[in-house]
């Protein structure tokens, strides 16, 4: 006599782990891009981006959405973590020399391009954390400002002030070295 072995049908995910799903598929890249440009190191916003979401699903339920949307929520997860990483470095002895930086410019492209490049990264790098923050939240995670200003615990009208403010500021920066 055969048996036929079956395997017990698996179970449906919660409405609470299949919100948690769409969020992650919806948020992965603009996260992952979020904390690169603040942390400026790929492998460490690799290992930040996947804490934010091993955050975000434990705390899952705290989320209240009167405070905001999941998505700034999250944002605001991996904002706190990127800082976090941010200080553990501080303690750490610093590099004796700079990473290698895998987004130069290539030989084969135009000088004008190479030269706006130069001036916009000198630019973003004479900025405060605070104003380099705005820019990985609106032009690297391409967050709205009503999420920015979630994110960051301000008003939309305060938070869109500040980006055109910052944008200005690297406006005047680019144009002093050209």
């Amino acid at each position: 006599m055969e048996e036929t072995l079956t395997a017990p049908a698996a179970e449906l995910p919660s409405e609470s782990e299949a919100e948690f799903e769409q969020l992650y598929r919806r948020s992965r890249d603009d996260l992952y891009a979020y904390v690169a440009g603040l942390l400026r190191d790929r492998a460490a916003a690799e290992d930040v981006t996947a804490l934010a979401f091993e955050r975000a699903y434990r705390r899952r339920r705290s989320f209240n959405p009167k405070r905001g949307t999941r998505r700034a929520w999250l944002f605001g997860i991996a904002r706190n973590a990127a800082l976090d990483e941010l200080r553990r470095r501080r303690r750490q002895a610093t590099l004796a020399t700079e990473p290698v930086d895998d987004a130069a410019i290539a030989p084969e492209q135009g000088a004008e391009v190479a030269l706006r490049r130069a001036a916009l990264r000198g630019a973003i790098a004479s900025l405060a954390p605070r104003e380099r923050e705005l820019v990985a939240l609106k032009f690297f995670a391409g967050l709205t400002n009503s999420e920015i200003a979630a994110v960051i615990g301000v008003s939309e009208t305060n938070a869109g002030t500040r980006l055109h403010r910052m944008i200005e500021k690297l406006r005047r920066a680019c144009d002093e070295a050209a």
